[in-house]
């Protein structure tokens, strides 16, 4: 790094409250009541810049108009956001620029930036950062405020999935969404679920629901909210099981290190799964739910996990109780699919989905990896990104490959926007023009269309 960026890091290190030590970041020491009265000042002032330039670099990604869909809503009724949010050089069209190579691509910087990686909207404090609509509904049922004073969200409400989210149970199909519409919390647990599931399965939900300390969210003195904070729940991120678009930095990097950006997967069908974590480093929901909570919610950081007092589960009891509720989330209904997980052709007349469907499996080499019922393969991949692109600076982070990512299922995808581990394509235009660049696939307009009518059927 030139010596004069470097000097420009520091000093916006200086100005959180951080010290530079090497490569790894390190957290001011234990501050008086005052100190901390001063210290959350200097960040909520931070935090106005740091979002002001967040925010301008979206703009200069993505379309973040409002252009809901007058036909295609999600389970309950919120209309999908259409159309190619990317933003392209005026220089250049879709169609040109699949046929170039990347290394013309990358050499002439004609990569879209809403293809590269989405940084953290604050990559240097990192963590995990709420939408304003659930951290709005939370405090009004529960009474907590999972407000960061160093940073907030970034991504529209247009773009993110319904809220709350449908729950669908794999034992009770005949009941539709057991949450009734309604945000599931430690308050109404019991009575939406009591008679519906076993109690075993009733105590995995209520530990799902239970708060416990995190790294920005705790009683410390270095935590990122005004008040002391019981911590934040599994349910928190999963909303109902699904996923609220909550956003946090991966825990693979070194403790408090800025670290890539990952977006909440859904929960939905998550028995079905043989490989947990975004690069599958975890074999069963039981090690996904240990790490997240003793190591994930601390950055990696078993100091401040000793510190901040986290919940140490115990795997025979806890985490296998909070997996057998997982292992009930079913996807949503698919009453256009067969047994097999392909369009039934007694329930069809769209010829659209279906020319989708033969694309999927042939020409658009989606089903690759995406292979049904579930559309996953259960395996991780590289799709070598960064082969379209030079490294550089993009809002304040570099940008960094994306190495092997699990294939997520494409059961219900059009409840869960915006898409890609880190949620870098914010619609399914978007995702369909970033594999066909990135797998050279060259599909018409008209093929596109018709792959993306397949898509919303399953």
């Amino acid at each position: 790094m030139p010596e004069k960026a470097l000097e420009t890091v520091l000093r916006g290190f200086a100005i959180l409250g951080l010290t530079f030590t090497g490569l790894a970041m390190c957290p001011a020491p234990a501050r008086s009541a005052e100190e901390f009265q001063q210290f959350m000042a200097r960040m909520k002032t931070a935090k106005l810049d740091a979002m002001e330039r967040h925010l301008k670099a979206l703009d200069e990604r993505y379309d973040l108009s409002d252009n809901p869909s007058k036909t295609v809503t999600m389970t309950h009724g919120k209309p999908i956001q259409e159309g190619v949010r990317v933003k392209l050089r005026e220089v250049i069209t879709w169609e040109e620029l699949v046929e170039m190579s990347p290394e013309d691509i990358r050499k002439q910087d004609l990569f879209p930036k809403g293809f590269m990686p989405l940084p953290h909207p604050n990559p240097a404090e990192g963590g995990i950062v709420f939408s304003k609509n659930f951290i709005e509904a939370v405090e009004e049922q529960e009474g907590r405020d999972l407000t960061r004073f160093d940073v907030g969200f970034d991504i529209p409400d247009r773009f993110q999935p319904e809220l709350p989210s449908p729950l669908f149970l794999k034992t009770r199909p005949d009941l539709g969404d057991v949450s009734r519409s309604r945000l599931i919390t430690l308050s109404n647990y019991r009575e939406l679920f009591d008679g519906i599931i076993n109690a075993e399965q009733l105590e995995g939900l209520r530990l799902l629901l239970t708060p416990f300390p995190q790294q920005q969210f705790n009683a410390t003195d270095d935590r990122r909210t005004e008040d002391p904070s019981p911590g934040i729940a599994c349910f928190d991120c999963h909303v109902n099981g699904h996923t609220g678009a909550a956003i946090q930095t991966a825990s693979s990097t070194r403790p408090r290190e800025p670290g890539r950006r990952i977006d909440t997967r859904s929960l939905r069908g998550v028995d079905v799964q043989q490989l947990f974590d975004t690069q599958g480093r975890l074999k069963s929901i039981e090690d996904r739910s240990e790490f997240e909570l003793e190591t994930a919610y601390f950055d990696g950081d078993a100091e401040a996990a000793k510190r901040k007092e986290a919940h140490m589960v115990e795997r025979a009891d806890e985490v296998r109780l909070m997996a057998e509720f997982q292992k009930l989330i079913d996807f949503p209904p698919a009453p256009r699919l067969d047994t097999s997980g392909k369009l039934d052709p007694q329930k069809n007349n769209d010829e659209a989905a279906l020319r989708g469907q033969e694309l999927f499996f042939g020409k658009a080499r989606c089903a690759t990896c995406h292979t049904p019922p579930h559309y996953t393969d259960n395996q991780t991949h590289d799709l070598k990104v960064e082969r379209f692109y030079r490294p550089g600076i993009t809002t304040s982070q570099t940008t960094s490959t994306d190495g092997s990512v699990k294939t997520p299922p494409l059961r219900g995808i059009k409840d869960s926007p915006p898409y890609l581990h880190d949620g870098r394509l914010l619609t399914l235009e978007d995702t369909v023009e970033f594999f066909n660049l990135v797998l050279g696939l060259k599909l018409t307009k008209s093929e596109k269309e018709d792959l993306l009518a397949f898509l919303l059927t399953l």
